[in-house]
């Protein structure tokens, strides 16, 4: 039997209505796990090997950019700059570089010489803070931002360097500072803006309004000029924001391998790639998605909570009976595509993993027969009705181990019978 549309399986409310949403097919991903990931409170700076490493990676599940480090913060930094960005150029890789950088001669000087040492071109990435409470902690004043701005960006600039200047605490910013900064800023060259949620404090609404106002800003100054949106993940709100910033109108997002960042992180990577895909916005191949996340979770020694969205260890699991039994009906019909859907919101074959049914106390027969059928054991009912009973008594889903004692027990019990 031919199966249906996947529209006429899946209603997708999105699509309809009175909130209708348009998605756009042009947005950039900025990998920052080794740049913002690493100024996590409690993560290892990995070996500049397994940087590399996780480059590559990054570079075939085609993120276009990756922030390189801060070279200004030491020889350490410094070195890895130049490793990683002797990388791309020797090896021709389609990811680009960029660094970031206070909005000071000596954090910018290092990304000039990275750059004429190895011949990649570095994106200098400068911020500085811009919001009023920042500016009273610091005791500046807009002037002082303002100097700092022209100086770093047309410094950058004169030196060959394509610049995206960022704007710290943006979300926190009056439109008036803001007005004033982001025209210098692209008065003096610069050719990206990066809008910070430096602290995780905006709402979905707040990133679209700000997006959208700035978009209008560059638009009447007939410029152009690319929007970066840089979230993080304080409220738990890091995903969503980037979303809106998108449907606003921003054309590069920032992400890091399981959201690692300063403070709880950032927007993770690995939930970007695959919530654009599912909206149609990128097509990329997926199947490393978890040797990236295996790699930067083993190099920054951050493990990966067994429910993580997409890449933990429980994403595609289920022992409840209800839910198998769906799983095993669809499977059933010879149609994988409905197997990997009908109680999952994410493919997990996008990301070479499979639906996988265990044997727990909210199980039933079909989660045992299913099991023991996948492992190339035959049926037997001796053995099915000991794993149910046992099951059924568990405070905990039976472990492989486990079901096969119970299942080799009781088959050999009933041989001797």
């Amino acid at each position: 039997m031919n199966r249906p549309s996947a529209s006429r399986l899946i209603h997708d409310w999105a699509r309809e209505g009175p909130h209708r949403i348009e998605w756009p097919t042009d947005v950039m991903l900025d990998d920052e796990t080794l740049r913002d990931g690493l100024q996590s409170p409690s993560v290892t700076d990995p070996p500049v090997g397994e940087k590399v490493e996780l480059l590559h990676l990054m570079n075939r599940l085609g993120i276009e950019t990756a922030n390189v480090g801060l070279p200004g913060a030491g020889s350490r930094q410094q070195e890895s700059v130049l490793r990683l960005c002797r990388e791309i150029v020797d090896q021709r890789l389609r990811i680009q570089p960029n660094c970031a950088a206070r909005t000071m001669m000596v954090d910018i000087q290092p990304i000039v010489e990275a750059s004429q040492q190895t011949g990649a071109l570095i994106e200098a990435c400068v911020f500085i803070g811009s919001s009023p409470i920042r500016q009273y902690a610091e005791e500046w004043d807009l002037d002082h931002i303002l100097r700092f701005t022209k100086d770093a960006v047309g410094f950058a600039v004169r030196e060959g360097l394509p610049v995206m200047y960022v704007t710290e605490d943006t979300v926190r910013s009056s439109p008036e500072d803001l007005r004033v900064l982001l025209t210098a800023a692209i008065d003096s060259g610069a050719s990206r803006v990066c809008l910070c949620d430096t602290v995780g404090a905006a709402v979905p609404e707040g990133a679209m309004n700000l997006v959208t106002w700035v978009k209008g800003l560059i638009d009447s100054l007939g410029a152009e000029v690319g929007i970066d949106w840089h979230g993080h993940r304080d409220r738990g709100l890091d995903l969503a924001n980037t979303l809106a910033a998108i449907r606003a109108g921003a054309t590069r997002v920032h992400g890091t391998a399981l959201g690692v960042g300063e403070r709880v992180g950032n927007t993770p990577m690995e939930q970007l790639l695959v919530n654009l895909r599912l909206l149609g916005v990128r097509d990329d191949d997926l199947s490393c998605l978890p040797e990236y996340i295996e790699l930067a979770s083993r190099s920054i020694g951050v493990p990966v909570p067994v429910n993580t969205p997409i890449v933990g260890s429980d994403a595609f699991r289920t022992a409840t009976g209800v839910h198998a039994a769906a799983v095993i009906k669809a499977a059933r019909k010879g149609q994988a595509w409905l197997a990997d859907r009908v109680y999952s919101g994410v493919p997990a074959a996008w990301i070479g993993r499979q639906q996988q049914i265990e044997i727990g106390p909210m199980s039933g027969l079909s989660n045992i027969r299913h099991f023991l059928a996948v492992r190339g054991l035959a049926s037997r009912p001796d053995a099915e009705q000991a794993l149910l009973e046992v099951a059924k008594r568990s405070n905990h889903v039976l472990s492989e181990e486990e079901v096969l004692e119970i299942y080799h027990q009781a088959s050999a019990e009933a041989t001797k019978v």
